[in-house]
């Protein structure tokens, strides 16, 4: 067994209560029925479709857990708090620590659904401090994270892969910002996107991605050696792309890429 590596990004948010599981399927994108096989990522979204905060939830005997960025973490209990209405709902701030690693889990973790790469994740004791090259791992499989790729009101989770890391379900039925969502999926082609790149030259993450023509096409956000997730409009990946003095080349189309 690996040993593991304390989060200290994160926040667990307890969810209890009879309707605890209820509450949770109509505002979240994911199907919490599903958390019966394990741990579920998903998002909530604004009425508008558009991101607010991604988080898995984990089963835990009477109650579900909420694993989140602690960016995000008291504007996401406000609104928990707000939707809950009279639903026989806790939420409460647990304490627990956020544990993850790679290789044979130990007793009581849970297998990170977003992609087999990211390992597992483990709640209650702490772990030792961080070796892992997460950022890499991302890079390489394309997973945006938190407050880096994930901007609360702006990114729309489509664009962002959360249908190929299991956080989004179609079949689910209503929840907050379900309408866009599926409109986007059924109704249009995706015109932008993140996606895996290589890179040949000097970049400073953040910068413009630029075409042959000078218009810009997109951004750089983490990079791990000479790869990096960017943002880019995909009508406009046909030639050259530069970002300062680095020649970005697309690893692989569209916003599944995998690197």
């Amino acid at each position: 067994m690996q040993a593991g590596e304390t989060d200290p990004g994160r926040v667990v948010l307890e969810i209890s209560g009879p309707d605890r599981a209820s509450f949770l399927q109509g505002l979240v994108s994911s199907d919490v029925a599903r958390l019966a096989a394990g741990a579920v990522y998903a998002a909530i979204l604004t009425p508008q479709g558009k991101y607010l905060a991604d988080f898995l939830l984990v089963p835990a005997g009477e109650v579900i857990l909420l694993d989140v960025a602690a960016a995000l973490a008291e504007s996401l209990e406000k609104r928990l708090m707000m939707y809950r209405l009279r639903a026989q709902v806790g939420i409460a701030r647990t304490g627990l620590v956020v544990t993850r690693g790679l290789g044979d889990p130990p007793s009581g973790a849970v297998a990170d659904p977003r992609h087999p790469a990211l390992g597992w994740r483990a709640y209650g004791a702490a772990g030792g401090p961080a070796v892992i090259d997460w950022d890499a791992i991302r890079v390489a499989h394309c997973i945006p994270e938190t407050g880096i790729e994930l901007i609360p009101n702006e990114t729309y989770i489509l664009e962002a892969g959360f249908e190929r890391l299991n956080g989004v379900d179609f079949r689910k039925g209503c929840y907050v910002g379900q309408e866009v969502t599926a409109r986007m999926k059924h109704k249009t082609e995706l015109r932008k996107g993140f996606v895996t790149v290589s890179l040949e030259g000097a970049v400073a993450t953040g910068a413009a991605i630029t075409d042959a023509g000078g218009r810009e096409a997109g951004r750089l956000f983490t990079r791990a050696g000479d790869r990096a997730i960017a943002w880019l409009r995909f009508d406009r990946v046909g030639g050259e792309l530069r970002a300062d003095d680095a020649k970005v080349i697309v690893a692989a189309a569209g916003a599944a890429a995998e690197g």
